[in-house]
Parts: structure tokens; sequence; C-alpha cells
């Protein structure tokens, strides 16, 4: 047999054809070998030196043939550290090892079996390949009639591609006589080990899983259904297409897992052609397996395409349900409506007195401080998507609100308000750093005063999803950066819309009430507001810390208020000297055991959950609404958050009425709550899964375990509720649903 390049075959020239960057790969290795080149240290390899970086050999796994068997032999690569060679799709780079085997007549090769492939990562491209040893395996299949005694012989001439920061080709050649026997011969000692080890790392054929790829204009949703009982983090799951044309392999992956089900984002490559099937490999990295003993870290996969849904295809592709601009224009709408969210209204409404105040004085201050406060607002929203994107892109599974998640900041952002509180009741009087939030621009000093008061306002704002938010933040978190920061950008320009237009338009200012004593009667009283809101966040504190957590958050608002009154007993004005160092100090030991207190809080245990929620079950990893689907029963997931007050308003004002809770009672609905409090990777990705990224979310399952489920509104009422139950699940018929 001639021996020949798979590299110009026919198959191969049309992928080259398609992929024509590929043929500057023979130009640069050239170039390469032609020029002085810093190799890192290693030694260039001598002119002579067939397999550089690499050492090569022929494994036989028996010492002999037995006419009707199968004989296994493999080519063995072993690697100088640093060296890669490359799997079958050597991804955006380099090329797959090529088999030449020279056999007796009606000996027949097989396709050569590639153990579970590495990425190989080098910005701005990806290659799949290997390090260290890998063996290539070949089942060879033996004819019948051969005469026991002769001889067997056997060739193979094997090139591959050997690279670091430069690429080499390595070449060799081999021949063996095997002895014919009449009975099959049992492994050979010397390579029975490496043959079990690569069998072990070959990808595993399992009929009990269920996989599809789901076109979406962008490339693909993988969506791969595991026997019950698997589990694995999805964070160490990677998929291996066995096309190189077929996705775009540096794009991220973004694995999620919801109802026990894999879904990966998949990016078409410029050349694909739209195959019928997708192929590949399911790797997983962490030390586990795909089979029962844990072993086979790889798995075959075959998915057959087929187009998308819009709700199927999700936040994978651009044909989500919101396209850039809608994403844009819903991201406007929720940030204005977020104005109206009663946990960002007690922080507005000091804005608003800052209006009222500046109404009667220099009409281009006034708008300076609208500008200001517009500033804040943006930079802050940008400032959260920038965060919030890094920690993603980490690999930490958060989302929007995902600061209050975390107690310590719970409880500085308790103390904050409670300090801004204490101030607007007049305990201290303005002049320190903090009161200008209160004042809001109290004089051309007070610019700062309104930037912050802008910051704060989206602090306090990312608890609540506002209509027409949860899409836009979804669609925002799945695009490329400058897209999503854009989309923040939008929601914190609507939400300091209202203001800057007030600032602006003075026939609007000139209708305020003018200045007086009645102001500092309304400063006083917007202290009850904030109070309110630290309430609230107490109350969220002890459900992540616990009573005792909830106990040193109150000794730390009792430690600010210690040093609150001691600043305002003795101000500046009075306080000299000695007095003046002692009150400051007592004030400043007062500030930190407060803020100490708090955070030795913030570590407690959270409570273990109350005995009081019978009829609602927790999310956990989403079994348990996958167990109820398929048993036929219809499923209502609440996706909320102590922190949430817009969920906890829909809780009390329309899931927990009697009419609510008797219509999911007749209809045998299933009541899951997905408790996002404290963060949870596994409700994370679930929310992602449906384009969100914040709560509340209220998601709908019909009883027909193929069906598609429904999300309701952010802003429940009784009537919404009740209208999606009959159309989803159905009208009640002499007390069971129409359709169980």
């Amino acid at each position: 047999m001639t021996p020949r390049l798979h590299i110009l075959t026919p198959e191969k020239l049309v992928r080259l054809k398609r992929r024509w960057w590929w043929w500057l790969v023979p130009l640069v290795v050239l170039g390469v070998i032609s020029c002085p080149t810093h190799t890192g240290g290693q030694a260039v390899p001598e002119p002579h030196d067939p397999t550089p970086h690499s050492e090569a050999l022929l494994a036989v796994e028996s010492d002999a043939v037995a006419p009707g068997s199968t004989l296994s032999v493999g080519l063995v690569l072993t690697l100088d550290p640093g060296w890669h060679t490359y799997w079958k799709n050597p991804g955006d780079s380099g090329s797959e090892a090529i088999l030449e085997w020279t056999l007796p007549e009606g000996f027949t090769a097989g396709p050569v079996q590639w153990p579970r492939p590495e990425r190989v990562p080098y910005p701005p491209l990806m290659s799949y390949g290997y390090h260290d040893r890998v063996m290539l395996l070949t089942d060879v299949a033996v004819p019948e009639g051969l005469e026991p005694g002769s001889t067997a012989h056997v060739e193979l001439r094997a090139w591959w591609l050997v690279c670091q920061e430069t690429c080499l080709p390595a070449e060799a050649a081999f021949a063996t006589d095997l002895p014919v026997v009449s009975a099959p011969p049992g492994p050979d000692p010397a390579w029975a080990e490496l043959f079990e080890t690569t069998r072990a790392l070959l990808p595993l054929e399992a009929a009990d899983w269920k996989a599809v790829a789901l076109e979406t204009p962008a490339g693909y949703k993988l969506e791969l259904t595991p026997p019950a009982g698997w589990a694995a983090d999805p964070e160490h799951l990677y998929f291996f297409a066995a096309d190189p044309t077929a996705i775009d392999h540096v794009e991220p992956q973004s694995p999620i897992r919801a109802e026990g089900i894999l879904s990966f984002r998949l990016v078409r490559s410029a050349y694909n052609t739209g195959p019928t099937e997708l192929d590949g490999v399911l790797v997983r990295d962490d030390g586990g397996g795909f089979d029962g003993a844990e072993t086979r870290p790889a798995l075959a996969v075959t998915a057959p395409v087929r187009v998308a849904s819009a709700q199927e295809a999700g936040p994978t592709g651009t044909g989500d349900r919101a396209s850039l601009w809608m994403a844009l224009a819903l991201a406007l709408a929720g940030g204005v409506l977020l104005n109206l969210m009663p946990c960002v209204f007690p922080v507005l409404s000091l804005k608003i007195m800052g209006f009222v105040h500046h109404a009667a004085g220099d009409v281009r201050r006034t708008r300076r401080h609208g500008l200001a406060f517009a500033g804040g607002v943006v930079l802050s929203f940008l400032a959260l998507a920038t965060l919030l994107m890094a920690v993603r892109a980490a690999g930490a599974q958060v989302g929007w609100g995902f600061q209050l998640q975390s107690p310590p900041v719970v409880a500085l952002l308790a103390l904050l308000l409670f300090a801004i509180g204490l101030m607007l009741a007049g305990v201290v009087e303005p002049g320190l750093f903090l009161t200008r939030l209160g004042g809001v621009g109290a004089g051309d000093s007070g610019y700062r005063g309104s930037f912050l008061t802008g910051v704060l306002a989206v602090v306090v704002a990312t608890p609540c999803t506002a209509p027409f938010m949860g899409a836009a933040i979804g669609v925002a978190l799945v695009r490329p950066p400058v897209q999503g920061l854009l989309v923040f950008a939008a929601l914190g320009v609507g939400m300091a819309t209202p203001y800057a237009v007030l600032s602006f338009w003075p026939v609007l200012l000139e209708r305020m009430p003018r200045p007086g004593p009645w102001m500092e009667t309304l400063k006083q009283a917007l202290a009850f507001p904030m109070f309110a809101v630290v309430v609230w966040l107490v109350w969220v504190f002890g459900l992540q810390t616990g009573v005792g957590g909830a106990a040193a958050l109150l000794a730390s608002l009792t430690f600010v208020a210690l040093g609150t009154w001691v600043l305002g007993r003795w101000p500046a004005a009075v306080a000299r000297g000695r007095a003046r160092l002692v009150t400051r100090a007592i004030a400043g030991a007062a500030f930190l055991l407060a803020v100490g207190t708090a955070y030795r809080g913030s570590r407690a245990e959270p409570p273990a959950p109350t005995r009081t929620e019978t009829t609602w079950e927790p999310f956990g990893d989403g079994s348990t609404i996958l167990a109820h689907r398929r048993s036929g029963r219809p499923v209502f997931v609440d996706f909320t958050a102590a922190w949430c007050i817009s969920c906890q308003v829909n809780e009390r004002v329309v899931l927990a009425t009697p009419r609510v809770v008797g219509a999911f009672r007749e209809r045998d609905v299933a009541l899951v709550k997905a408790d996002w409090t404290r963060r949870d990777p596994e409700i994370t990705r679930a929310l992602a899964s449906f384009g969100r990224s914040g709560v509340p979310l209220y998601v709908l399952y019909p009883p027909d375990p193929t069906g598609e489920p429904e999300l309701l509104p952010a802003v429940l009422t009784q009537g919404l509720v009740l209208e999606a139950l009959d159309r989803v699940v159905g009208p009640v018929l002499a007390g069971r649903p129409e359709n169980r």
C-alpha cells in the first residue's frame, strides 16, 4: 500500500477549502523552521530527527494471532513536557495523526479509536489534543483460514504534528512479524496496563442518554438528558465536536443543568454547512465518569439536529425573545418603572426633596445636580454589570441582585441606611460625609451628594426586578460584553430619566412648593421610610443567618445610634480640644464595633427550613420538578428571595390567597419554591435557562411532560394566575383536572 498524506485527500481538501486559512499553516511552519526562534529553553531538534520532541512505539496487545480473532494494535506517542499533539478534530489549528497500515491479505484495519481529548487554549485560538502520552488504538480483524505456524507481517507508517510555540512534523515507520497460532493468545504483559488505561479513556457508548441539538440563529443548543441518578457539576463538562467545521471552538459553551437536562450553548462556525447530526465527545474533568463505576470520563454523543422554537432557543442564540434593540427598549422601560419599586422609593424621595430645595434657586445648578444624579445611576449600573460579567466569566453562578445574597453586604447596607435615617431625623446635623447622601446637594459642594444618591439608589434597587427588566438583563448576560453593557446603561438611563427631565424642565420645578420650614418636617418624616427599609434588611439578614445573626445586626445598629448621637450631641462647633478628641474617639469606636459585630453576625449559619411550609417543596437540583413532570403532574415554580420585595408582595397578595391556593389544590399542582435568598448555583442556572438573571420569576409546567412551560409576569394578580392555570393545566372537572 502506497503511503499517502491524509491531509491531501479529497475529503480533507473540501474541509480546507471551507477553512482557507489552514493553507497558512504549512507556510508558518516553513517560516518557523527557516528562521531563528526562541523556544523557551527547549533544544531545537536536529534536521535528521524524524520524531522531534516525541517518541513513538508500536504496541501490539498479543504477541501472536489466531484465525478469526481481533488483533489490537496502537501507536504510542510520548511527548516532551510542554508539547502536544492533536485529536481527530484539531480545533482551530494543527492536524490529526495519520496512520497507514500495510497488512497481509484478508486482514482489515478498523478506524482509529481516539481517547478523550484535552483543550489546548492558545488565545485567540482553541485546539484539541493530548499532552504527555497517548495511545491511538486500532483493532485489526484477522481472517479465517490462516495456517498455524505461518507468520503475519504488519507494517505501520505514521505522521503527526508536535507543537508548543512552534509546530514540527514527525513521522515513523514500524514493522513486526506475528506468528499464527491455533488458539487466541493472551495479552502481552508488557502492554496490558497501557491497553487497559487507554480503553478506559475511550468514549462510552451509552444508550440510556438522550441527545438533541436545537438549531438557533447563532448555532446550537445541545441538550443532553442523563439517566436517573447521574449527577455532575456542569462546569466540569465540555463538548468536543468531531467535525472541525461545526462550531466555533473558542467560544464558551456556558453549560447549565435545569430540570435534570444538561444544556450547552454552541456557536456555529463560519464554515458550518448545516449538518443533520452533531457528533462529538462529552468529557468530564473532575475525576468522575459516565458509567456506573465512574471510570469512563468520556461519552460519545450523536445528537440529531432540528430547528429550535423561540421558547427552546432561550438565551442561547440571537433568536431570543428580544433582539438587541428590543432588549434596549425593555431595559429603558424597566429602568423607568424601577422608580416605582418599594425598595427604591425611600432613597429617591430624598432626590425629589433636593429638587424642591433648588426650585427657587439657580436653575442651572439644579440641572447640574440632575446630571450628577443621572451619572451616579448610569455609572453604578455599568459597574455592577462589569462585576457581574467578570464573576460569571470566572465560573461563578451569580445573577441580578447577587450582592444581597451576601450577608455582609446586607448588614453594611442596613448600617448605612440606618445612619442616613438618623441624620434625616435630626440626631446629627448635616455636614458629615454621609449626610450629603441625605442632603442631595445643599449647595454647589453637594454635587458629590447627588452623585452618591444615584449610586445608593442603584444598590438598593437591584433586589427589584421591575416589569420588562428580567428579559432585558437575561439578554444582556448572554450577549457579547459590549452589548451587555449597552443594555445595563439603558437601565440606568431609564431609571435616571424622570429626575433628569425634572431638573431640565423649569416649568415643572416652578410648580413645586416653595422652600420653607415645612422642609425640615418633611426631611425628618423621610427618616421613617428609611427605617422601614432597615427593618426589611434586618429581616433578610435574619433569614440568611438565623436569630443570632439578626440579634448581632440589631446590636450593630445600636452602636451606630450611639456614635451618631455622640456626634450630634457634641458637634464640631461645640466640642473643642480634649472634648472633641474624646467624643470623636467614642464615635469612631462605636462605628468600628458596629461593623465588627455585623460582620461576626454575618458568619452565623442559616436556620434549618421551618416545618410550616408544608405545601411548597424545595427546588434542590431541579430533580423534584422532573419527577413530578414524569408522573404527569403540573408544576408551579416560584423563583423568589427574601430580599426581593416584589416577590414577597406577590406571595402574600396573590399566591397565599385562599382563591389561588384552592385553584392549585383542585388541579393537583405541585408547588416548588426556588429560594434564592442565599447564593445557589442550581437556581442561577435554572433562571439562566429561561433567559432570566433575577427574581421574581414564575413558571407553570403543563401536566404533559413534553409540553412547554409558560412564564408568568413579574407582577402577579389572582386573575393572571387563575387564567394561566386554565390555559396550561385546564379547567377543573368534578374536582379533578380535565386532562388528568
